[in-house]
């Protein structure tokens, strides 16, 4: 009765949004483009409409809710062998080995918080304004994330330093980290959802009429508090920058149990923390990325990036702590320099592209002057706008070559687990999946948002991710 109460509320309330969200539209003049629906038109690789928008992100909210203290489970009482977990399952062992959380564990991720808020506030850096959204807004953000990733770094070992801590404390309460974040991040969703149906940002917010889907999706595009941007604290200054502190923990703990680290581990944390570096230095042009300027802000994306990494993204490093594999010369160097690669090509793709949006087409790439498309598109506020598809470069080999080396460098990173079972290698199997699918949601997006230049395009760059192949 209380769940039928409320879901006739929420429609009654969608209702009312919906009708105000018509009026102002007409009273500007404006109608919403459908490219700016295309979450809900369409669905990638056909799925129907009911799937994708209940079952899919249902199925999805369920399964990781539980997966990401799983995953700490199986690497720590089951020596990361999914097979003994399977063949040794049962409810009441689980139960019993589940972490909980603990007033250590919401100490460390406050104090994690208050000090990547605080660098965010007060390191300087330029304001950067993001692309305009379909509402004809741009966010502003802070361009401060090389300084704040150094500086996070430099403040945790000096506090080691100190005797405040020892270096190990993450891994030590990983468990109980994990299980405080997710069960903090699910309220936080809520939170967001009722924010963005109530008392949105500005125009840049939209519903689909599916609880499910609004809650998993979300109904803000950048929402904001205080003016902070949400989505650049949470993915920029929460998610990623976690990312490489937990594997220096992983690290030392390593050392602390063996009284040596293993080249293993010094491999795939050195092309993690390279990779993190990298994103910051980049910060600027990730924030033209679909996580940032396209996908709304809900559990997808900020349960994602608050759970999701801490959990998933350092698998391979927690897998290592405790299995101490030396890795011969030959191997090593060979994973090293994959993986550099890798890295380069990565950031030189997505440094094409910004370079070429940057001067308008003034300069060189692969040293000629660079193909284009000017693609052409309007936002809800009525006005044209354009943008430079490239057609040269990276760009020219397909058209979102930019996720393979990002694909390969993961695998790079996980490949100093050798034989180590699936666990070590579940991040690139998941990125996989989510890189393909990702893809075919940026196709139907870009197809209604730029119409015939991107049939264009197409033409000119035919292969999706692999050329002659996908």
């Amino acid at each position: 009765k209380q769940f039928s109460l409320f879901f006739s509320c929420y429609r009654k309330n969608i209702s009312v949004f919906l009708s105000k969200m018509a009026v102002e539209n007409e009273k500007k003049g404006s109608i919403k483009p459908r490219w700016a629906e295309a979450k809900v038109k369409d669905t990638p690789f056909g799925l129907p409409l009911w799937f994708h928008t209940t079952v899919f992100p249902l199925l999805i909210i369920v399964s990781t809710f539980f997966a990401a203290p799983a995953m700490f489970v199986i690497c720590h009482h089951f020596e990361g062998d999914l097979v003994r977990f399977v063949s040794e399952f049962s409810l009441e062992k689980v139960i019993s080995l589940w972490p909980t959380p603990t007033y250590q564990a919401v100490q460390i991720i406050w104090w994690f918080f208050v000090l990547e808020l605080s660098l965010l506030l007060l390191v300087p850096g330029k304001i950067m304004l993001g692309p305009v959204t379909p509402a004809g807004n741009q966010p502003a953000y802070k361009l401060n994330g090389v300084a704040c990733y150094l500086l996070t770094h430099v403040i945790l070992y000096a506090g080691s330093s100190f005797g405040l801590y020892n270096l190990g404390i993450v891994y030590d309460n990983l468990g109980e980290i994990l299980v405080s974040i997710s069960y903090f991040s699910l309220f936080v969703c809520f939170l967001l959802f009722f924010k963005g149906v109530y008392a949105p940002t500005n125009g840049d917010a939209s519903v689909t009429g599916s609880f499910v889907m609004d809650f998993f999706w979300g109904v803000e595009l950048h929402p904001e508090i205080f003016g902070i941007s949400l989505k650049q604290l949470a993915n920029c200054r929460l998610g990623m920058m976690c990312w490489s502190p937990m594997l220096w923990s992983y690290f030392f703990k390593q050392y602390e149990l063996y009284g040596y680290y293993t080249n293993s581990m010094f491999l795939s944390v050195f092309l993690q923390f390279v990779y993190v570096f990298k994103f910051y230095h980049w910060e600027g042009g990730y924030f033209g990325t679909m996580d940032i300027a396209h996908d709304r802000f809900g559990y997808y994306i900020y349960w994602g990036v608050t759970c999701w990494i801490p959990s998933c993204y350092t698998l391979t490093g927690m897998w290592l702590v405790e299995h101490p594999l030396n890795l011969s010369p030959l191997y090593f160097w060979s994973v090293f320099i994959f993986g550099v690669a890798a890295i380069y090509i990565n950031y030189e793709a997505d440094a094409q592209r910004q370079l070429v949006r940057k001067t308008e087409g003034k300069c060189k790439i692969w040293g000629s002057n660079p193909e284009m498309i000017m693609a052409t598109y309007s936002t809800s506020d009525g006005k044209q706008r354009s943008n430079l598809l490239l057609v040269s470069g990276w760009w020219g080999v397909a058209r979102h070559f930019h996720y393979v080396p990002e694909l390969l460098l993961s695998l790079a990173w996980s490949l100093p687990a050798q034989n180590g079972g699936f666990l070590p290698y579940f991040y690139v199997t998941y990125l996989t999946i989510l890189l393909v699918h990702r893809s075919g949601r940026d196709e139907i997006r870009c197809s209604y948002k730029y119409g015939a230049d991107w049939e264009k395009y197409k033409a000119r760059v035919p292969y999706r991710m692999i050329p002659g192949i996908y």
